[in-house]
């Protein structure tokens, strides 16, 4: 895993910038998610503490959050003992990636008490636990860990705390070289490969292990012909315990450069130290925090996004294909019903024949008198039947297929609506944040696409004012998106006024943009119509058509499901989506 020991170290270091600082508010936007906003001498941050199993980290960030409208238990428990305290140290455990935060706190009596948040950023065992330093008991954790599932810890109110097990592994910035060679000695007599330094030496990733190798040797760990082969001369490992040194000394020093960028295989890296392995671009960073919002943020929320939308997104996929499969079978029965004046003269031409036809005969060549070259028609027969029954049987299929034509043009018109519906769902689940998906279930919920599996008894609360993303623009006007169906209705609908403009993309499923105000220049235009075509199907096309218009110009047809509008007056823009230019606008998220 990229976040190791050393980036471990650097968060560390840049957090002691907030220590002394008062935590104003804490909220729980995901299970895995803790936000703590801090106020401090510097102004105040937002601090991001994660136990996601794929995306762990601790992290300033400047990123918004929804703010659920009920607070989970952890974060209700967060709320009650460390809200309003100071936080008086932060500190990580040795090299590993565990970071206590110190909190003092005054209770409602007046008496100080003191608290330790434990995070321990340990991939799928990473977990947030609240506990009571002078005791060591724990008062919760966000992830239970009970007797069943492990037998060496258990995180749960009431239980000791336990650190993770020690590894027993020597200390990085504290090595001499004559311990550094003696490892090196005992890792090739025991024929370890290239991993030995990750296995010998504390809070060192296998990215870290393989910069000391490159930087010493000019290429990576493993790239001779055979790993248990003698090094060559220039191979020494003084070199190695040289690079290593030199290294870990900027590490004990705190002197850190942030970086992203690719490594040998093509994988995206990250590291709080500078990295020679790197391929092509290299990004560099301020600071640790403000490399790892880059490299984390979006995959993070994606990631938890989809655990959250999967069951979701597998009921609209699976209801889109239905709604595909039916418009298939109904243009069969267009292409039939089509075919109706000919069943009719078919069933004509036999009348006055029928003396010719004889039962059992599977089909009879007879002149159409309806054509005007007089050509002899090949009528099929179905032998089972006498020639009167045949015939009558094609003056059937031509009433049926008559009366049939409306009716098909009907359910071909709602079925596409259907169709254009469900993939407009599955664009905006592409994009949803957790509040936005909540909303999305809920909308589904009241069009009867799925049940209401809240508790009987148990009462929703009332609030009809969804979600809203609200972006500034370089102007400093407010623009707000729509990111799913119900706030498309509510920005659209009921908070934009008459004179505001409205943006959409040109008969592609998107978001509705609106510009709140009358007055404003190009670049407010520009990067409105950036937002309508970046959040639409559209995101990774070129030269994407947006329609702008007034709002008083945009009405929703009675009847029409949620989020359909018909405009007019409207003039076209072209744009290419600039996802840099979308993330440097100020973007704020209001919860109801």
């Amino acid at each position: 895993m990229a976040l190791d020991g050393i980036v471990t170290r650097s968060i560390v270091h840049e957090l002691q910038a907030v220590v002394g600082g008062r935590i104003n508010k804490i909220h729980q936007p995901s299970p895995n998610d803790i936000i703590i906003q801090l106020r401090s001498a510097g102004g105040t941050r937002r601090l991001l503490l994660s136990a996601n199993p794929t995306y762990p980290r601790v992290q300033l960030t400047e990123q918004s959050f929804p703010n659920p409208m009920e607070a989970p238990m952890f974060c209700m428990l967060l709320r009650k003992h460390c809200e309003g305290g100071v936080i008086e140290a932060i500190t990580q455990v040795g090299m590993e990636r565990i970071i206590h935060f110190d909190v003092r706190q005054r209770d409602e009596l007046g008496d100080v008490s003191q608290k330790r948040l434990v995070v321990e950023l340990m991939g799928r065992h990473s977990n947030i636990i609240l506990l009571d330093p002078a005791t060591g008991t724990q008062l919760d954790g966000i992830h239970h860990v009970t007797p069943a599932i492990s037998g060496y810890r258990v995180v749960m109110p009431g239980f000791s705390y336990t650190e993770p097990p020690q590894q027993h592994k020597l200390d990085p910035l504290s090595t001499n070289k004559e311990n550094f060679l003696s490892a090196w000695k005992t890792a090739k007599e025991e024929n370890q490969g290239p991993g030995w330094l990750v296995g010998t030496f504390s809070g060192l990733s296998p990215l870290i292990a393989e910069e000391v190798h490159f930087r010493a040797y000019g290429h990576l760990a493993g790239q001779q012909q055979d790993q248990n082969e003698q090094p060559s001369p220039d191979e020494s490992p003084e070199q190695l315990w040289a690079a290593f040194e030199a290294l870990m000394k900027d590490v004990r020093e705190n002197r850190y450069s942030p970086v992203t960028g690719e490594n040998a295989k093509g994988k995206s890296v990250f590291s709080a130290v500078r990295l020679t392995i790197i391929r092509g671009e290299v990004q560099t960073y301020d600071s640790i925090s403000e490399c790892m919002e880059d490299y984390f943020g979006e995959k993070a929320l994606r990631d938890t996004v989809k655990q959250k939308t999967s069951d979701l997104l597998r009921f609209l996929q699976n209801e889109r294909n239905k709604n595909i499969k039916k418009m298939s079978n109904l243009e069969k029965d267009l292409s039939e019903a089509e075919d109706a004046e000919r069943y009719r003269i078919w069933g004509e031409l036999m009348l006055p024949s029928l003396h010719s036809i004889s039962k059992g005969d599977r089909s009879v060549d007879l002149v159409n008198y309806y054509d005007e070259d007089q050509k002899t028609e090949t009528i099929p027969l179905d032998p089972l039947l006498t020639p009167s029954e045949n015939a009558q049987r094609y003056f059937k299929k031509y009433n049926k297929f008559k009366n049939s034509l409306a009716v098909i043009d009907e359910q071909m018109g709602k079925t596409r609506e259907e169709i254009t519906y469900l993939e407009g769902l599955l664009q905006q689940l592409a994009y949803a944040t957790l509040s936005d998906v909540d909303e999305i279930r809920e909308e589904l919920i009241q069009q009867g696409y799925l049940r209401d599996r809240a508790k009987k008894g148990k009462k929703k609360k009332k609030n009809d004012r969804p979600t809203l993303h609200v972006y500034t623009s370089s102007e400093g006007i407010e623009i707000c998106v729509g990111k799913n169906n119900l706030q498309n209705e509510y920005v659209t609908n009921r908070l934009a006024g008459p004179n505001d403009t409205w943006l959409h993309t040109k008969d592609i499923p998107g978001s509705h943009v609106v510009i709140r105000s009358s007055d404003f220049g190009d670049p407010t235009l520009n990067e409105a119509a950036q937002l309508a075509a970046y959040f639409s199907q559209a995101k990774e096309s070129s030269s994407v058509p947006v329609d702008c218009t007034l709002i008083r110009h945009v009405r929703k047809p009675s009847g029409a499901k949620p989020g359909f509008v018909i405009y007019d007056h409207q003039r076209t823009l072209f744009v290419t989506p600039d996802e840099k230019l979308i993330k440097s606008l100020p973007h704020t998220v209001k919860n109801g």
